[in-house]
């Protein structure tokens, strides 16, 4: 295992799309509630414990092995806004289009093949993960900070935020996020065992139907 292949993963520069989504930090601004650092740290750290936990274990348990079809399904079912749904499945298309041009896998190309028009993100992290010959810890780390560094670098944009202000709440967030991964992997280890239901499912209310709102706007900065 190259760890290094996991700073090329979780790269915000690696090719995968995510810089065209805010991770509903640009309906919370517009709500009002993300106005500047000390409430975008609270809003990443509702993410984080909830959609980043999710995503971080579907993550973990595709790089494990376990059947992405199923884990598919699963995040189906723990992604009740369709807005948010698309946004994943568009998101995980073009993660699956960069990481099999970077880690050749028969197992990316499959899924590809199983999923023309996308699966979810989590899910293709953690095979792109797998294929790079990373760990299921590798995934869910990757997965969890790209639930919080999303929001906190669009609130650079959306509110003019200092940047080195943006980086401190996730600074401030990272004790937190060691624990959200380590409970990802211990949850991807028991769907080894029983199966799709031992995955989390901490639901976020307000960010399904905040990205339903902001899927409806006919002028959007970002697209989810």
């Amino acid at each position: 295992m190259s760890r290094a292949a996991l700073l090329v993963l979780a790269d915000g520069r690696f090719p995968a799309g995510g810089h065209a989504h805010s991770g509903g930090a640009e309906a919370a601004v517009k709500a009002g509630r993300v106005t500047g650092a000390a409430s975008l740290e609270d809003f990443c750290r509702g993410r984080l414990h909830t959609a980043g936990l999710v995503a971080a274990s579907l993550a973990a348990a595709a790089a494990l092995g376990y059947d992405p079809r199923e884990l598919d399904a699963a995040a189906d079912a723990r992604t009740p806004s369709p807005a948010l749904r698309i946004a994943a499945r568009k998101l995980g298309r073009q993660l699956m289009r960069a990481a099999r041009a970077t880690w050749p896998s028969g197992q990316l190309d499959a899924l590809a093949r199983e999923f023309p028009k996308g699966a979810h993100q989590p899910v293709v992290l953690g095979l792109a993960a797998r294929a790079a010959g990373l760990g299921p810890d590798d995934a869910a780390y990757c997965a969890a900070y790209e639930c919080v560094s999303g929001p906190a670098t669009a609130t650079v944009r959306l509110l003019s935020l200092d940047p080195f202000d943006a980086t401190a709440v996730l600074a401030r967030l990272a004790p937190e996020l060691d624990r959200v991964a380590d409970q990802a992997v211990v949850a991807a280890r028991r769907v080894l065992e029983d199966g799709a239901d031992e995955l989390p499912a901490a639901s976020a209310p307000l960010l399904e139907i905040s990205a339903e709102v902001h899927a409806a706007w006919p002028v959007r900065l970002f697209a989810s």
